[in-house]
């Protein structure tokens, strides 16, 4: 014997319940002639939950989480289009049949399900709703008013959480995308010391051709407006090797180039492309570090952006003057790029939770034949107009709106361009002035990769005892805390600048000057490293916009101070054109300081900043 009731609705005389078409429990009659209805409905409750219960354990058992077991059904309000509704084949979650196997698929009818009925009576319409109004309230009362075909993290130690890999998964993770930055950055300054025999093949100034290097991170300016965007839409890992392997093709154009024309586009497009890892990276960290070890591996991230360009003229100097000559220096690029760019691409999965979510609801979905499953990120449509705005509109004007914003920027633009500017102010002091070839020339900078390298392990130590302490302490820690390493930073670079500049005659021994790189070195990593985390953690939600403005600015100026580096030190002399450099850097030196003291008065008063 059998009830029936609405499409796709049985219930057996051996006392299994079946589901009809909306995938909910509908073989309980609302009330039985042999029970009281308090009892009737204590006893439907009690199966309902068992259902829950069986369906939760069942996802689990095939390697579901985040999700319910009321998934395998539909939530008791029936959201469907009308065409959704006649789907009854699509609409049925698999989980119920393969549970079941001794329960065969019909066409119009599902599988047959765990509980057992309590009536022979079949529900009307209005008793129907009623059933699903009372169920709603007991998931209200309990707790459970969230969506039940939502897809979240299955607790807090949920091992598809990025947050909860292992130590050593994350470690290297981080060591894989501070080589493919290191890479980068390395191209930007490796063609620097390619200049002369450039020049002098092509029959142009060195002027023209110190366009090479400019170009490149002039790419830096415009790339983050793309790749920042893609990463939020896409995930971290499509944009990330995409531009990264891009990059890589571009060095061939520039080691096989016959005109000038060919080495400036291509070196502007490495640039545009290669910037893909400098904007993607920092957040890839932030999505499965904490805020202690997070800083850590931005030092790895941060160390990697300098001494990649320092690393590239020591490397370019013995390549260019060697038999493999200046071609090589784009050769190398290319077979680091592609090396570090496959085993990033072996090593680094996707982070980004949205995607990740994304994607386990829509194996869910495929696995359950239940098409209400879903993510977050699914309930809304892209709004390509919001984040052209994020990145396109908001950077600018934060910037010229948001008083830390903009000293900060302009503090890290004038170190950026530094940085830089000594590409072309080195050869000029130990190649010109002293008489050294370019490969024994460049080996000064070994000092500023010394001064980055105690930078690091001064952010490192900085970060594991006094700003670990205070968080521990109070649950957090305020923006300003990040400002003491960047206020020694502060001082450590004008002194270097200083030191450069005066101990340059060429009488007296190269050893002090080439010393002075180390306080250099020190100095712009503090003040770089410090100086970014300040502004991700002043304007949180708005970091991207912040840190947007921030890197067009700052590309600019190290894009364009190379460009007057060799005039300035020509007719000024090394002396007078490094004090000048000290002097900005002086004038500067006060904005730390400045944001220690008064930056959480400042913050209130900001639009962009959270209260």
């Amino acid at each position: 014997m059998a009830f029936s009731h609405g499409e796709g609705i049985t219930r057996s005389a051996s006392g299994r319940t079946t589901y009809g078409a909306d995938g909910i429990i509908t073989g309980m009659p609302s009330t039985h002639p042999d029970l009281d209805p308090e009892t009737f409905a204590q006893l439907h409750a009690a199966a309902v939950t068992e259902t829950a219960d069986a369906e939760s354990r069942t996802l689990r058992s095939r390697g579901y989480s985040g999700l319910s077991g009321r998934t395998a059904h539909r939530s008791s309000v029936d959201s469907r289009t009308e065409e959704e509704k006649h789907m009854p084949d699509l609409e049925w979650p698999l989980v119920h049949s393969k549970s079941h196997p001794d329960q065969p698929r019909q066409s119009g009818q599902a599988p047959a399900g765990p509980c057992t009925g309590l009536g022979e009576e079949a529900f009307t319409d209005e008793q129907d709703v009623e059933k699903q109004q009372t169920r709603n309230s007991r998931m209200q009362e309990k707790g459970e008013d969230k969506d039940p075909n939502l897809v979240e993290w299955d607790g807090d130690d949920d091992s598809g959480n990025p947050m909860n890999w292992p130590v050593w998964k994350k470690w290297t993770i981080t060591l894989a995308l501070g080589l493919m930055t290191f890479c980068i950055t390395f191209a930007s300054s490796v063609f620097s010391t390619a200049t002369q025999p450039t020049a002098l093949l092509f029959g142009v100034s060195n002027e023209v051709m110190v366009l090479g290097t400019s170009l490149f991170v002039l790419g830096f300016s415009f790339g983050p407006i793309v790749w920042g965007p893609f990463s939020e839409l896409y995930g971290r890992k499509l944009p990330l090797f995409f531009g990264f392997f891009v990059f890589a093709i571009f060095q061939i154009p520039v080691a096989v180039a016959q005109n000038l024309q060919t080495i400036m586009l291509c070196r502007f497009l490495g640039g545009f492309f290669g910037s893909a890892p400098l904007a993607i990276v920092g957040g890839t960290l932030a999505d499965f570090w904490g805020p202690v070890d997070r800083g850590i591996a931005i030092c790895i991230f941060s160390g990697a952006t300098f001494i990649g360009p320092v690393a590239g003229p020591i490397v370019g100097g013995f390549v260019t003057q060697s038999y493999l000559g200046w071609r090589w220096t784009a050769y190398l690029t290319a077979i680091m790029g592609f090396s570090f760019g496959v085993l990033g691409f072996l090593i680094v999965p996707e982070s980004y939770a949205p995607v990740l979510l994304q994607q386990r609801a829509k194996k869910i979905r495929y696995e359950t034949r239940n098409w209400a499953i879903h993510a977050k990120a699914d309930e809304s449509r892209v709004d390509f107009k919001a984040i052209m705005e994020k990145y396109l509109l908001r950077p600018f004007t934060m910037l010229f709106r948001e008083p830390i914003l903009l000293l900060v920027t302009l503090y890290m633009g004038l170190i950026y361009g530094i940085l830089y500017l000594f590409f072309e102010a080195y050869p000029i002091s130990y190649q010109e002035e002293r008489g050294w070839n370019p490969g024994v020339g460049a080996l000064p900078f070994i000092g500023l990769i010394v001064g980055v390298i105690i930078g690091g392990l001064l952010i490192v130590w900085t970060t594991k005892t006094r700003f670990a302490r205070k968080l521990m302490e109070a649950g957090h820690v305020v923006p300003e805390e990040r400002l003491p390493p960047m206020i020694v930073g502060g001082f450590m670079l004008p002194a270097g600048l200083f030191w450069f500049a005066w101990t340059s005659n060429p009488h007296i021994t190269w050893v002090p000057q080439a010393l002075a790189g180390i306080p250099i070195g020190m100095g712009v990593y503090l003040i770089f490293l410090q100086g970014l985390n300040y502004i991700i953690d002043v304007y949180m939600m708005n970091a991207n916009s912040a840190i947007a403005g921030n890197t067009f600015f700052r590309s600019l100026l190290g894009a364009g101070f190379p460009l007057f580096a060799t005039a300035m030190y020509h007719n000024l002399g090394v002396p007078w054109a490094s004090s000048l450099l000290g002097f900005l850097t002086v004038a500067l030196c006060p904005v730390p300081v400045l944001f220690y003291v008064y930056g959480e008065r400042i913050r209130k008063s900001s639009k962009y900043s959270p209260k």
